[in-house]
Order: C-alpha cells, then structure tokens, then sequence
C-alpha cells in the first residue's frame, strides 16, 4: 500500500473528470486512506462534487479523506500530486470568442489558435494560470508531481519545461484511448491488440497495430474496401473517431490520425475538408453541431450528476458503477509511488530526440515508462516525412509564434499567429480580430499584457 499521499485538483468542478476520477480511485486499493483535496473557485460545482465523492466513497466502503477549498495555497500545500484541470475563462470564454471570430468568416477546422479548444485569448489565460501554480508548487509543495490535463497541453507542457527546470511534471491527455473505440468498430477485442502512437499533442498518429500478434491494418484495410465503413457512416452519423476524414489521412500517408486529430468536431484538422458547407457536408463533418453538443453535454452531465445525488433511492453506485475508465491519471500516479513500471502515454519534451526533427525542446506525445524513477520515454517508429512535414506547420510554429508573443508581451506576434489560420485572408481581417477579442468583457487583463 501507498503511503498517505495528499492529492490536490485544482478545477474540480468538472463534473465529467470528478466522476472519473473518483471511480478510478475506488478501484485502487493502494490509494486507501489518502486525502483528495479538490479545489474550485465556483463554490456551488464544488459543493456537487465533494456531495457526489463523499456519498460515493461510502457506499463504496473505500476509505478517503475528501477535502474542500476554494484557495489553491490550500489544495496545493504539502501535496504529494497536484491535478490541474482549470479553464480560467470557463466553456463561455471559448463561445464568445468564437461568435466573434464568426464575424470575420473564420471557420472550425482552420487553425487550433481560432475557432478550437486552444484559442489565443484562451491560452493567455491560461499560460498565466500555470506560471501562478507552479510558483505555489515550488513554495509549497517543492517534490510533488504536476500534472496537466487542461489545455493547452501542447504551448503549455513546451513552456513550463522550458521556464521551470526543477518542476518534476507532465502533460496527460486520454485523446490516445481512441485506439479502443477503433478497435471496437473492427471488432477487434481490446485485450488482444498492441499499438503504438506518437506526434505531439491533439495530433497523435498511429504507426504500429498488431491484433494477437498479426499486423491489424489490414483489417482496417478490408473494412474500408468491402463497404463497412460507408455503412458505419450512414448508421453513426455524430462524433466519428473513425470517420470519412480520418480514413482519407489514413489514405495520404499510410498513418492512422488518433483522437482529436482529425475528427469530426475535435480538431477538424485540415482545413481542406471545411471551406465551406457544401465540403462539410461531402465529408460528413459537422463540427459546428459537434461543439454545440460538447456544451450542451457538459450541461447535462452536471445536471444529471445534481439529480443523482438528490435521489436518495437509488445507489449511486448503479448509476456510475465502479469500473476503471480509460484515464491514465491514478495509474500514473500508482505507478510512481508504488514503483508499479506501466507503459502509458506522456506529453514531455523531445529532449532525447524521441522525433526526429523536431527541436529537442519543443513537447512531443509517446509511449513512456512510468515507474519510481519518473518517466522514461520510449522511442517510436519514426512518423511518415508527410506528417511530420503537417506537423511542423499547423503545431509547431503556430504554438510557437504564440510562446514568442507572450513571452515578449507582443501583439504583432499575436497577429502573425492569426494570420497563420488559413481563413486569414488578409493583415487588416487579422487585426480587426485581434483587436475586438481583446476588447471582449473578460480580457481587460489580456488588452493591458499586450499594450
């Protein structure tokens, strides 16, 4: 057994992660008796979840001290793990920004800096957000592991590594698990087959696909030709792991996009497949309804999660059973402090030239060995020239011109990051843009950091 770790979450409000969570750690005995500290500045999401843990854990019998706070001093001091899940501007932040980038006739699909889950104005945010934990972490909690799971995990896993050389930490994300809902569409069992992946974060690419020890893209291969796929789209028209798009890439360079990379909704990466209704349409792409529903769920979620706590009746156990969920957090966490070694997949920097040509200080996301001694990442089969050539172009350099602009404090790097989405048709659309998100309520802030 662990000894009694004390686990701090900051932005635990998240109703979908807290229920992961706290299922995953009822069924790591290991874990019995740590303290879970979860931290929220929304002390009414925070109320629900603590109500939700506390109830859990009981009807579970699995001892665990739940603690509250509304501080991150709190929830970070002496921890021995320290979660950071936070979205400083909230789901709305991404909305109005996107409403106004609508305006100017950007679409989703085109850069990850606009219309995505890594807008710009998001980002400053939430830069400045990890420089202020960290800085606590190192006053409070100096040994402790970070772990990053809110976005931008690529620009942030990439600049805290660079700015903070003691910081022992690393970027987690579950967009590799996509690989299981694969293998479920070609009716392969998940325990039977073996992969390995690699890229850089939100653009993961699968390279190697064995099933009981036989190549399995052949399989893939077959259900692509002989009709299964076109039936699979015309029966499961939604969110699509396996879809026109994703196949297509597949087509191009003998590599399987993984999770977010091109999915429908997600990071709808390329442009190509977006220029406009009718394209989307010939795609089956709706990434404008898929993001509506991703905050319609989110909505949901939480008020499903109220419900079932309010109804005394039924066990809540019956409602989330206890069952591990594809998150690697406690089985990261396990494996360091049981020296419990696990291969799981880790956003950490190139600097063993895990890929090759990419900078050896820039993030990358592989295969990894987690045990006792940290995180020793794996080398994988090199990627095709023409992905690592997408990658350098649509990752790299945007998130880089982005790390420049903020660490210099500067709006023309901030521009020439616009300028990089393909629906950037002209300097002036990028500083009519620029300049009314950070005339948005909510960006004082931001409008005073790049004056």
């Amino acid at each position: 057994m662990v000894k009694k770790l004390k686990i701090g979450i900051i932005g635990a409000g998240s109703s979908t992660f807290s229920v992961s969570f706290i299922k995953d750690i009822c069924c790591t005995p290991n874990f019995e008796g740590c303290t879970v500290c979860f931290m929220d500045v929304n002390e009414s999401r925070l109320q629900t979840i603590v109500s939700f843990c506390e109830r859990y854990i009981k009807e579970i019998g699995f001892n665990l001290n739940i603690l509250a706070t509304t501080d991150n001093r709190e929830c970070i001091r002496n921890a021995d793990f320290v979660v950071d899940l936070a979205l400083v501007v909230g789901h709305d932040g991404y909305w109005r920004g996107w409403e106004v980038a609508s305006k100017y006739n950007y679409r989703y699909g085109g850069s990850y800096h606009v219309m995505h889950d890594e807008a710009f104005w998001v980002n400053y945010y939430q830069l400045k957000h990890f420089d202020e934990i960290v800085n606590l972490i190192l006053e409070l909690a100096p040994n402790s592991w970070l772990l990053l799971l809110a976005n931008p995990v690529l620009a942030a896993t990439t600049y805290l590594a660079r700015k903070y050389k003691s910081l022992k930490f690393v970027g987690l994300c579950h967009g590799y698990s996509g690989i299981y809902h694969i293998a479920k569409i070609l009716g392969l069992e998940r325990e039977h087959i073996k992969f390995q992946m690699s890229g850089v974060n939100h653009f993961l690419w699968l390279t190697d696909f064995t099933c009981k020890g036989k190549n399995a893209f052949p399989i893939l291969d077959k259900w692509i030709a002989d009709g299964s796929a076109e039936k699979y789209w015309e029966t499961n028209p939604g969110f699509n792991l396996l879809g026109p798009t994703v196949v297509d890439q597949y087509k191009r360079h003998g590599a399987l996009p993984i999770g977010d990379t091109c999915s429908s909704g997600g990071g709808s990466w390329p442009f190509w497949y977006h220029t406009d209704d009718e394209t989307e349409a010939l795609w089956r792409e709706k990434p404008k309804k898929e993001w509506y529903n991703r905050r319609k769920n989110a909505g949901e979620w939480e008020s499903n999660l109220k419900k079932a706590i309010d109804d005394k009746a039924k066990k809540l156990t019956d409602i989330y059973p206890a069952q591990m969920t594809d998150e690697i957090i406690l089985p990261l966490m396990e494996s360091i402090s049981c020296d419990i070694p696990r291969e799981i997949y880790v956003n950490i920097l190139n600097d063993k030239t895990y890929i090759s040509g990419i900078s050896n200080d820039f993030e990358v996301e592989i295969p990894a060995i987690v045990s006792k001694k940290g995180i020793q990442g794996i080398h994988p089969t090199p990627l095709p020239k023409s992905v690592l050539t997408y990658l350098l172009r649509d990752r790299i350099a945007p998130v880089e011109t982005e790390l420049m602009a903020y660490e210099t404090h500067s709006r023309q790097r901030l521009v020439e990051l616009i300028m990089m989405d393909p629906w950037t048709k002209s300097e002036k659309q990028a500083q009519n843009l620029l300049q009314d998100i950070l005339g948005m309520e909510g960006c004082e802030q931001m409008r005073q950091y790049y004056k």
